[in-house]
């Protein structure tokens, strides 16, 4: 039994949710085409990390919590890919949210690496 993680006191939610907000700014530079294609998909990625981070925090075992931890980081690689799409096919900068992704995803590891020492 693992101890309970408020997901609203945790960093790294906290974190991802500020990036889902600069996701959201960012896809709404993209042309409207787009909106049930890449936008869709971006921000469903985006959405992805601090809900799983919220999910994995009211599991009973910290097994449990690590697994919802891996599919956060693994949304955020995927939002990774589709946020280097959208400066390689629309030329529009997105520096600043992989900056803060990426950090994020150091970040995710090393809480996940505290919860199994």
């Amino acid at each position: 039994m693992t101890k309970a993680h408020n997901f609203r006191e945790l960093k790294i939610w906290k974190e991802s949710m500020a990036l889902v907000k600069e996701v959201y700014a960012l896809t709404s530079e993209l042309p409207a085409e787009e909106k049930f294609g890449l936008i869709s998909q971006i921000n469903r990625c985006a959405v992805s990390v601090p809900s799983n981070i919220a999910e994995g925090s009211g599991r009973t075992s910290t097994k449990e919590f690590i697994h919802f931890l891996n599919i956060a980081i693994s949304s955020s690689y995927e939002l990774e890919t589709q946020l280097i799409l959208v400066e390689n096919i629309f030329q529009i900068n997105s520096s600043n949210q992989l900056k803060a992704l990426n950090e994020l995803q150091l970040k995710i590891g090393a809480f996940k690496r505290s919860l199994t020492s």
